[in-house]
């Protein structure tokens, strides 16, 4: 039986504990988030402009050892409740204000909206300025405001206080359950009054606030609703999801409608006919939004608008799920079309090579249709720099297992090699409601290394730089832990929200990380056995107690021996391996009291700082807390030292302090 037990182990429980309790308190108890883990694998926090040597988790919840002794779990907390209150994101609503040029005797109308994400904000913005600019009969005043800003009291009171004198208020993927709480008591004593409400998938509380006319969704979640018992009809007919099933919905029911004479077939039919506008997402299909709502519900455009059928245009969709490409004057619905002209037109044109690795891509369809795709664009372009073809595949709901199916499998083998998703959300379901088996499900059919990487989402790019606690508390629960479920490994931000527009930008030095990483993810796997290297580190904990290789209730060493002789058994080259987990444990430790001082330690390699700097480019950025290297832990005075011992191409080590 394995030492660990007793004081050191009841600290770090206790920390735990701390941590799962604060994380309850800041994301709230939403079934919207699924279940969580939150496990100790925190968040790649590299970034050559600002390096961030600390994640949420580790380095503020779990009260990490430094030179200096343990920081403290209460000051940790008191700094994230003072940065909950300060907010993680100090972007201005009003920089998304749009105003009329002139207003004098036009028509006139306000409209607010709230959404999770901030793709949509720049066709929005420019679909206000074409009304207002191109227009001599109406114009729009529009402000925006992002679903975490309205944790900020200022922010929240502003909100409240544009919605009193709006007529139209749009929402969108309001999924956070205390915001969504703040949204519908704002949002619903003014609905009546509101010329029109409109809210595409969010929280149930919210989605009850729609109001078209006469359409209204009060009755959702209710035995009686129509909405849930077509989408319960089809998930029993065909397994649709809730969202799969909307866009069926959304496809035929406007078509149907628009024969019905009843000005409640009408309503419902400008509502679903919103819906498509925002799913289309740019700027020309939110332009026939807002024109058709202010033209159908407010009274000053009905009575003083000169709205022609004409000026509202039929939306202009994408596919609801398909293969895109940025060269490509189309998206492609068939995988075996797209690989045709990939083969045929565009590897030969970019010099890629017909038996090249095949990264998947995961897109979110939002993006390609507000034009928000640089992000995209530049993980494509370096994917296919280094010679892989790539496959770019969106879905217009949140369940990406069908396309994931179909268009990366073939004959039930798979057409990639690795697969990176770039939404940063859980496979099915998204930040809403996740479905991890059927992820976990389709996964392992695919079987391939599946990465998630991380947009952010929650904080501006600036914001995230500056910031002592890296990313946004919700955005480590619904784009770490959660894709963390579903199987995903390296949760690497790639691509940061810019304040001042909202759009994406790509961050170059982490989408060439995101580009390595899946590559070699791909070679892993057409790599001989004998020739992959592979490294155990060993738990020590706290350090310096003579803690190495120990852990409650776990035979370690022993786990590891009998690790070894499976992996020799499977053609990896393990060297000789010791004859029993005892003379394992002998070959590393030498002492089994070790400590992380001890000089009875085996030392597998001495690294120079000139090594250390060089493979480390924010080793400044750590010396305010741990010193200059080599330092006086783990060190002999010139070196770093990696303890620990190799076994052919097995490494064991301890964990470094």
């Amino acid at each position: 039986m394995a030492r660990g037990k007793g004081k050191s182990q009841r600290k770090v429980q206790k920390a735990k504990l701390l941590q799962a309790t604060f994380v309850s308190y800041l994301v709230g108890t939403s079934s919207a988030f699924g279940p969580l883990n939150f496990g100790s694998k925190s968040t790649n926090n590299f970034s050559k402009s600002k390096p961030l040597v600390s994640n949420w988790f580790g380095s503020q919840i779990q009260a990490p050892y430094t030179p200096n002794g343990y920081s403290s779990v209460a000051k940790s907390l008191n700094m994230v409740v003072q940065e909950r209150t300060g907010m993680f994101t100090n972007t201005n609503p009003e920089n998304r204000r749009v105003l009329p040029i002139s207003r004098g005797e036009k028509a006139y109308f306000k409209v607010t909206y709230v959404v999770l994400e901030s793709q949509y904000q720049s066709s929005i913005t420019k679909a206000c300025q074409a009304i207002n600019s191109q227009r001599e009969d109406m114009c729009v005043e529009c402000v925006g405001y992002l679903l975490e800003e309205l944790r900020d009291d200022k922010n929240l009171a502003a909100f409240k206080k544009d919605c009193e004198d709006s007529n139209i208020f749009i929402g969108s993927l309001i999924f956070v359950q205390e915001l969504a709480e703040k949204v519908a008591n704002v949002v619903e004593p003014l609905r009546d009054q509101m010329d029109a409400v409109v809210i595409f998938p969010s929280m149930p509380e919210v989605m009850r606030l729609n109001k078209v006319g006469s359409f209204s969704m009060q009755s959702l979640g209710q035995s009686k609703s129509v909405i849930s018992d077509f989408m319960k009809k089809k998930k029993k007919e065909d397994g649709s999801s809730f969202e799969e099933g909307m866009l069926k919905l959304l496809r035929t029911l406007p078509k149907v409608l628009k024969y019905l004479p009843s000005d409640k077939a009408a309503d419902a039919r400008n509502f679903m006919m919103s819906f498509q506008y925002w799913l289309g997402g740019s700027p020309e299909n939110l332009q026939s939004l807002l024109l058709n709502l202010a033209n159908e519900y407010v009274e000053d455009v009905k009575l003083k608008g000169k709205v022609k059928s004409q000026d509202i245009a039929e939306p202009i969709l994408l596919p609801d799920k398909g293969i895109w490409h940025p060269v490509a004057d189309k998206v492609f619905e068939n995988a075996d079309e797209y690989m045709r002209w990939y083969n045929d037109v565009h590897a030969p044109s970019a010099g890629i090579k017909q038996d090249a690795t095949v990264i998947g891509l995961i897109l979110q369809k939002s993006h390609i249709n507000t034009k928000d795709e640089c992000h995209y664009i530049a993980m494509v372009a370096e994917l296919e720099a280094r010679g892989a073809k790539v496959i770019t595949i969106y879905s217009g709901g949140l369940d990406f297992s069908g396309p994931v199916e179909e268009y990366f499998m073939s004959r039930g083998n798979s057409r990639v090699n690795t697969v990176v998703n770039l939404t940063g959300f859980a496979l099915v379901g998204g930040p809403a409601s996740q479905d991890h088996p059927k992820a976990v499900a389709t996964l392992t059919k695919l079987n391939v290394p599946y990465l998630c990487t991380v947009p952010l989402v929650f904080q501006s790019f600036e914001e995230w730089q500056s910031s002592e606690l890296g990313l946004h508390p919700i955005q480590v629960a619904l784009q770490v832990s959660l894709p963390e479920i579903d199987g995903a490994i390296e949760p690497i931000i790639f691509a940061g929200r810019e304040g001042a527009t909202g759009r994406s930008v790509p961050l170059a030095d982490r989408v060439n990380l995101v580009a390595d990483r899946a590559m070699k993810w791909a070679s892993l796997r057409t790599k001989p056995t004998s020739e992959k290297k592979l490294a155990v580190t060993v738990f020590s904990f706290p350090p310096d107690k003579g803690n190495v290789g120990t852990a409650a209730y776990l035979d370690v060493f022993n786990s590891i021996h009998s690790v070894m002789k499976k992996l020799k058994s499977q053609g990896y080259n393990v060297g000789e391996i010791p004859e029993s987990s005892e003379a394992l444990m002998d070959s590393i430790l030498n002492d089994k009291e070790a400590r992380i001082d001890s000089p009875e330690m085996n030392v597998e390699y001495r690294m120079s700082v000139d090594e250390y700097e060089e493979m480390t480019p924010y080793s400044q950025d750590l010396e305010e807390n741990w010193g200059k290297a080599p330092g006086n832990l783990n060190s002999d005075g010139q070196n770093l030292l990696i303890y620990g011992r190799k076994f052919g191409n097995v490494f064991i080590g301890e964990q470094p302090t």
